[in-house]
């Protein structure tokens, strides 16, 4: 047969192969979706809309990505995926035409210490390897220039097998260098113990001159310890003590003792408080102990390195007059065109890459961070977008990438640069599935799917797919707001004083004097960069009273949820105990009520190694977590297990009247139906709620918090556009309560709200760090003089 003949064979339409253009979802059930069924086209930008709670996350994170990166990892060997996360295979009946999925949250970065912008990229890695090799003096290798690896050296003999019978000693030395500073281990701070907070120096032991939460004069563990060790006189007032006796009291070091015939170690108070309280997460603390803390402890600058966290080897090391301290204290940007004038063929191949890293960095807004910024203090915005860097570059094609609200933290300025980078990713042949509420980004989409109608219980069903076009047009909330706009405020309240702001200068604030008015519903504006959160959180007087609510996660397990988060289950828990007679505890599931079969769980979890553990409800308790026996009381005619199973609304309406009206709990619940939280119901994991909801729930918390003045950082993330008018009116109803509320925003609406505006600027990092603009929303429109004015006359129209 002719090479033509078998040519002209071929079938002249498609290929089968390229057939397959849709992800395909059929039966999607995870968390509150029910039973949804659609097909999301491939190789386009596909934007997921909905109020907060309607199950964006759980359509596209839970189940699309979830199934996605559990089928990448059952191609791994049994072996390999023993040390892999095990996933479940989402509820869904059908799922058709996945491709690899890379998920970009919102989850912030760590927190550990020593986690920078730099280790979390490639880009420590790669300058270390560059100083290796051509800085002056040379003083080792990479390691030598990493502030997380400690030099180390040892010699002795080892013993070696060498045959049934041959065995020698042989002398070995081992010596590594590195970089670690010794004084802070590379943390570049060091902490600072205030003796006057653990004791009054006046009294003596037996007086009572501890003043450390919950050590008490007949705690033999404590106080009993130290008075009866034989070491100090417990007699004696503590500022009488000699120069041994104190010397033991702070930093004796570990002994047996024994204190009423039972063996104990006494240790010095400085290492069992470092011990007992600083080596605990902070955050997980209760308030109390965690108030000690913060006014027990401060972190100062390690004087050694002047927090560089380096040993002074690799501080002296320099690639002409630049050092790798001063490298990574940089801003990215002036380190990307302090790189491009490297010139060193030998390195060429790494010079490359280190600037591809930094320019991309650049690219995406990022330039004014240093690679020395520690990781746990991005903003959840700011983290999304450095984990997105590693995949500008990157070759993959045929790829879903899916993003979480990129457009966070970003001033309007910034986001057209983040939809040009989502639709570059599209370009090149890839999936990009979006959860957004801005409209801004809603605007590029190729396809829209819009979930609700409603939040929770309420939502889980596809109300539109199609076109931007076509959801204008639909009567669907999202429909209905797309385009919505605020507008300026014919009156403004007058302040009732002002909260001064003196030569301020942390991070990149340049001496800024301000007074920020009190009374009033104030706005602080600026590019991502500016300087808005060092000005609130980096240099209010401590003294001033302010209940700050930032964007710091809510720390929780699966047993916890809104009503022990909240505190609401303490009433309920009481109110329960009244009238059945019997003890609160019976009414915790965490507690003696707990169901023994399931540990009040309510499901039983099977480990089967290497494969997806199973969730099974509990048979015992069917799902309900307590024993059948506490079930048995009730109050206003409902069980425990009931009033958990209730939604906020539902239970601000049984605990406010009738036989279980109990006014604590009913006043907890009014403030989480203020923040726009009523479909909530009081037992669902906090593991389970979306970012915008877990802000909101802290926002309900320390609404009860007493205090004149509230700081909140952008509280509009994940919010709807529906949603952003009830946060609206909550706002009014704090200020014109008597509360000053001072607000971080990029959100157009809330600055057209706002009473004040400061606007920070006029660019980011060491381009920004001043007030450009300080007066109404009024005369920022119309002097139109910084980028956000310019947005802001745009956004209504002015």
């Amino acid at each position: 047969m002719s090479k033509a003949t078998t040519t002209d064979s071929r079938s002249p339409g498609p290929h089968l192969a390229d057939s397959h253009d849709v992800i395909r979802v059929h039966g999607a059930r995870e968390n509150n979706l029910k039973d949804v069924s659609i097909e999301i086209p491939k190789r386009r930008l596909t934007v997921f809309t909905g109020v907060s709670g309607s199950g964006k996350s759980s359509l596209v994170f839970d189940t699309i990505a979830a199934e996605s990166q559990r089928l990448i990892n059952e191609t791994y060997s049994a072996f390999l995926q023993g040390f892999m996360p095990n996933r479940a295979r989402p509820e869904v009946d059908v799922l058709d035409g996945l491709t690899t999925a890379i998920a970009v949250d919102q989850q912030r970065m760590g927190g550990d210490p020593r986690s920078t912008v730099g280790t979390a990229t490639d880009a420590n890695a790669m300058l270390r390897i560059l100083f290796s090799r051509l800085a002056e003096p040379h003083i080792g290798p990479p390691s030598a220039y990493s502030f997380n690896t400690a030099s180390v050296s040892a010699s002795g003999g080892i013993r070696v097998d060498r045959g049934a019978e041959k065995t020698k000693t042989v002398k070995a030395t081992f010596s590594r260098t590195g970089g670690m500073c010794t004084r802070c281990e590379g943390r570049g701070k060091v902490s600072d113990i205030d003796l006057t907070q653990l004791y009054d120096d006046s009294k003596s032991i037996a007086e009572g001159a501890f003043t450390i939460p919950g050590w008490k004069s007949d705690n033999v563990w404590t106080v009993g310890l130290y008075a009866q060790s034989g070491f100090l006189d417990p007699n004696k007032p503590i500022r009488r003590f000699t120069k041994k006796e104190m010397q033991d009291f702070l930093y004796g070091e570990p002994t047996k003792v024994k204190v009423n015939g039972v063996n104990l170690t006494y240790e010095g108070l400085i290492p069992k408080i470092q011990k007992s309280f600083l080596s605990k997460d902070k955050e997980a603390m209760q308030p109390h102990i965690r108030a000690f803390v913060e006014r027990a402890v401060t972190f100062t600058t390690c004087p050694e390195c002047d927090g560089t966290r380096l040993a002074e080897a690799a501080r002296t090391s320099r690639i002409g007059k630049v050092s790798i301290a001063d490298a990574c204290a940089m801003e990215i940007r002036d380190l990307a065109e302090w790189v491009r004038s490297l010139d060193e063929p030998s390195v060429a191949p790494l010079l490359t890459a280190l600037q591809g890293t930094l320019d991309s960095f650049v690219e995406i807004g990022l330039g004014y961070l240093s690679l020395d910024r520690p990781a746990g203090t991005l903003s959840g915005g700011e983290a999304q977008r450095v984990k997105m860097i590693r995949h500008l570059g990157s070759s993959l094609t045929d790829v879903t990438y899916v993003f979480d609200e990129p457009t966070i933290g970003l001033h309007p300025h910034d986001i057209q640069r983040m939809n040009d980078l989502l639709l570059r990713l599209r370009d090149k042949g890839n999936t990009v599935l979006v959860v957004e509420h801005k409209p801004e980004a809603i605007a590029i989409a190729d396809h829209v799917v819009d979930l609700g109608p409603g939040a929770g219980t309420a939502g889980g069903t596809v109300c539109f797919e199609g076109t931007v076009e076509g959801l204008r047009a639909a009567d669907t909330v999202t429909g209905r707001h797309l385009d919505d706009r605020a507008r300026l405020k014919e009156t403004v309240r007058e302040a009732t004083g002002v909260l001064e702001i003196r030569g301020a200068s942390a991070n990149n604030l340049r001496d800024v004097d301000v007074d920020i008015p009190l009374g009033v519903l104030t706005v602080v504006t600026g590019v991502a960069g500016s300087g808005k959160s060092s000005l609130l959180h980096g240099s209010i007087p401590s003294d001033a009273g302010v209940i700050s609510v930032d964007q710091s996660p809510i720390k929780g397990s699966r047993r916890s949820n809104p009503a022990t988060y909240t505190g609401l289950l303490d009433p309920i828990r009481k109110a329960f105990a009244k009238v059945n007679g019997v003890k609160p505890a019976l009414f915790s599931a965490n507690s003696e009520g707990a169901c023994p079969t399931c540990n009040g769980a309510g499901v039983i979890y099977v480990d089967l190694g290497m494969m997806a553990g199973v969730d099974t409800p509990c048979e015992d308790c069917e799902g309900k977590r307590f024993q059948a026996s506490v079930l048995e009381y009730h109050l206003g005619g409902r069980d425990i297990s009931e009033v958990l199973a209730m939604s906020v609304t539902e239970a601000e309406e049984f605990f406010g009247a009738g036989e279980a009206r109990t006014p604590a709990a009913h006043r907890i619940l009014e403030r989480l139906a203020d923040v726009g939280l009523g479909y909530l119901t009081l037992g669902q994991p906090l593991t389970t709620l979306s970012g915008g909801e877990r802000q909101r729930l802290k926002l309900a918390t320390h609404m009860a918090d007493k205090g004149g003045v509230y700081v909140l950082d952008e509280p509009t993330t994940g919010l709807h556009l529906a949603d952003v008018e009830q946060l609206l009116g909550l706002l009014d109803r704090l200020v014109d309560s008597g509360k000053s509320v001072i607000v971080i925003e990029h959100h157009q609406a809330v600055m057209a709200h706002a009473d004040w505006i400061i606007d920070l600027g006029p660019g980011a990092g060491h381009d920004g760090g001043r007030v450009v603009f300080e007066g109404t929303p009024t005369d920022l429109v119309a002097t139109r003089s910084t980028l956000t004015g310019q947005h802001l006359a745009t956004y209504v129209g002015a």
